[in-house]
């Protein structure tokens, strides 16, 4: 048994439209040290101070003692018809891990968001190449999900180089190790109570796969978050979405590339992807001073609007639009510099139920396109 682990942007023109824009308000740079024969005297920087290294590893601190958590036990074991005094042997083995409570906590307020420096970190030549080698290695497998599912290739290629280089950085934390320490020990914040009874459904998830997959829950590895494999699935997501797409008789996120292409494909579809929204999934806005537009944004991660009520608030595009196609108006911020508005379809609001951020689904779309602008 193994362990467990849109249609483009445009057409070619609004592709070149799309990369000429992403060149102008982006600077790469190659950083490296240049020696000269003769180097007038410096005073010394003062060294950097090394980030302290992640504990993956945790510490001992006798969860099945919480009495939060023997209540839970309490419950999963009636739920499930499992034996309690085995779940309280497996919690005793379970460690806590303070790196996921400081890894889970949200960046310090004050920072303004900056989509351009998002996309540099996945739309970069490391993702790139290693799509490249990805798509070309797995090129019928994707053709395989696209016609099943009619979730195109760059796509799924997209969503899997950001999430995990393609399987390079699936995560090191023990899931249930991660997962114990979030549901019962989250960081104080709004909705604290709300995590950490998503974590805790999460960790019941993790041990039902695990049993019904026959597999040790202690050699589950994944993030901080307790997701696992290429496209690091939250345990309940590889329950329900997660599928056999090679056949073998197993789900295995970790080390089965097909299983991971196809289970990308399902959950998108699962979602709300939908094959016959064809063309485009984004197209390139402006905005009128009036603000008429204003109350458009932040309406939920839904296309809600026709061509003639955008055009009516003062959204336009240089591009013809489908009179049937419903479309929300994205906003992507850039810190000093302008924001950025697009008009973007269903499909990509699908992309954001896999990570509920407008730079998430934007990078998938442009590192997918990046890719395959190559092969």
């Amino acid at each position: 048994m193994k362990p467990l682990i849109t249609a483009l942007l445009l057409g070619c023109s609004a592709l070149t439209l799309l990369t000429a824009a992403s060149a102008a308000s982006t600077t790469h740079s190659a950083p490296g040290h240049h020696k000269t024969a003769k180097a007038s005297p410096q005073k010394k920087k003062p060294a950097k101070k090394k980030a302290p290294a992640v504990d993956y590893e945790g510490e001992f601190v006798n969860f099945g003692d919480w009495k939060e958590v023997s209540s839970f036990l309490d419950d999963v074991a009636n739920r499930n018809h499992w034996d309690r005094a085995e779940l309280a042997a497996l919690m005793a083995q379970v460690r806590f891990v303070d790196s996921a409570v400081q890894l889970i906590k949200p960046a310090p307020p004050g920072k303004p968001k900056n989509w351009q420096a998002y996309r540099q970190l996945f739309v970069e030549p490391v993702r790139i190449n290693a799509g490249l080698k990805f798509w070309a290695e797995h090129r019928a497998t994707l053709e395989r999900a696209e016609t099943l599912y009619g979730v195109p290739a760059e796509v799924i290629v997209g969503i899997l180089g950001v999430e995990t280089v393609y399987g390079r950085n699936t995560g090191r934390f023990r899931v249930l190790d991660a997962l114990t320490t979030l549901a019962f020990a989250y960081p104080e914040a709004p909705a604290r109570a709300d995590r950490m009874a998503f974590f805790r459904r999460e960790l019941e998830a993790a041990l039902q796969f695990a049993r019904k997959n026959n597999v040790d829950p202690l050699t589950l590895r994944g993030s901080f978050a307790g997701a696992i494999g290429l496209p690091q699935f939250m345990p309940n997501s590889v329950m329900k979405f997660a599928v056999d797409f090679d056949a073998d008789g197993q789900i295995d996120l970790l080390n089965s590339p097909t299983d991971a292409i196809g289970s990308v494909a399902a959950f998108l579809v699962a979602h709300g992807w939908q094959r016959e929204l064809n063309g485009a999934m984004v197209y390139p806005a402006s905005v009128s001073p009036s603000m008429a537009w204003e109350p458009m944004l932040n309406q939920g991660l839904v296309a809600s609007y026709l061509s003639p009520a955008l055009q009516a608030a003062g959204v336009s595009t240089d591009y013809p639009l489908p009179e049937t196609m419903k479309f929300g108006l994205v906003d992507l911020q850039n810190g000093a510099e302008p924001t950025e508005y697009w008009l973007a379809n269903g499909n990509f609001f699908a992309i954001t139920q896999y990570n509920r951020s407008y730079f998430y689904a934007m990078s998938v779309l442009e590192l997918g396109r990046a890719i395959k602008q190559l092969r």
